[in-house]
């Protein structure tokens, strides 16, 4: 009775381009910040703590008349297994009969739209001379956080990756950057960029300009007496209950937007500085979508601290999977299945 788009993996990465992505994920944040959608409530189960998780998120752009979900199972066994721990699902329905347009693989269009995410807090918070970038993580959205921050910071000059469980893993993201992903993907960057591995994750936030997590921590792995005046922080990888990256002290020195304030506050790197009344929800100074839209300012000097948490929303991957669908309308790519 329908007729739906089907994009694989593969389609997906051959048509989604990040600095596309990157313009579709600041106009929905934007969208965010004037009304023009809703972010349904996150819906979360563990099955094994730790060890194997899923969480469904939804919500509706009103302008471009979609709404949908995105499924997500993070089973961290799976790499014994010879396949990937991330694996999303995304599914686009029309606003104006509730009919599904079309499914999409989640796992690409997660990675692109978070890499983007962490980019773009970045670009509205972090110093405009910021050159050292620490990638605190080494897992699957790790390169995509790289590709995007060198899209909108092609002057950055060292890139430093830290693993906090294993060394080897960021000497292996390290050796593989550049040929295996950054040059598939089109990314143009500085022809004297380094990139390094670290060992002593005080010494290498001591120096940084700008600083992303990307890991499933539960417990901070960065402490506020090693951090400078000026850096900034794009927090990615806390996005449920119980999860933390950085010493709560540093938030309390920050100024700080979130993505989405009521999920930030429940499953955000806030969530337990907010539980343990180190902050309050007063002191979020408000969306990053504000700061886009015009509302509210973002960094106030060079010497001051920012953070962006970033939760992730289906906003996102709704607003890229409308890019990947009228690119593959371009490019007669994809496959039409009756449901």
């Amino acid at each position: 009775m329908f007729k739906l788009k089907v994009l694989c993996k593969e389609e997906t990465e051959q048509i989604l381009a990040m600095n596309a992505v990157i313009d579709k994920v600041q106009e929905v944040y934007k969208q965010k910040a004037l009304g023009e959608t809703e972010v349904f409530p996150l819906i979360f189960h563990e099955f094994t703590p730790g060890v194997a998780d899923m969480d469904i998120k939804s919500g509706w752009l009103k302008g471009s008349g979609l709404f949908g979900l995105k499924v997500v199972s993070w089973f961290g066994e799976n790499v014994n297994k010879q396949i990937p721990a991330l694996i999303g699902t995304v599914l686009v329905f029309d606003d104006n009969t509730g009919a599904p347009i079309g499914i999409l693989d989640g796992s690409y269009i997660t990675g692109i739209r978070t890499g983007a995410a962490g980019a773009l807090g970045a670009k509205y918070l972090a110093r405009t001379n910021s050159e050292k970038l620490l990638l605190v993580g080494a897992g699957h959205v790790a390169a995509f956080q790289i590709a995007a921050m060198l899209t909108l910071f092609p002057d950055i000059t060292e890139v430093m990756v830290y693993d906090a469980l294993d060394y080897t893993s960021a000497e292996a993201f390290v050796n593989n950057i550049k040929t295996e992903f950054l040059n598939k993907l089109g990314i143009t960057y500085n022809k004297d960029l380094e990139f390094k591995a670290v060992k002593d994750i005080k010494s290498a936030t001591e120096k940084s300009d700008i600083i992303i997590t990307v890991t499933p921590a539960r417990e901070p792995l960065i402490m506020a007496e090693w951090v400078k005046p000026g850096t900034h922080f794009s927090c990615i990888g806390a996005d449920m209950a119980g999860k933390e990256e950085i010493d709560p002290q540093i938030l309390k020195r920050a100024r700080i937007f979130v993505d989405d304030v009521n999920q930030c506050i429940n499953v955000g790197e806030i969530e337990i500085p907010i539980k343990k009344n180190i902050i309050t929800k007063e002191d979020i100074a408000g969306e990053i979508g504000e700061i886009i839209a015009g509302i509210t300012k973002g960094r106030e000097n060079e010497e001051q601290i920012t953070v962006f948490d970033a939760t992730g929303t289906a906003l996102l991957d709704l607003i890229t999977a409308k890019l990947a669908f009228e690119e593959a309308e371009k490019k007669n790519i994809g496959t039409t299945v009756n449901l």
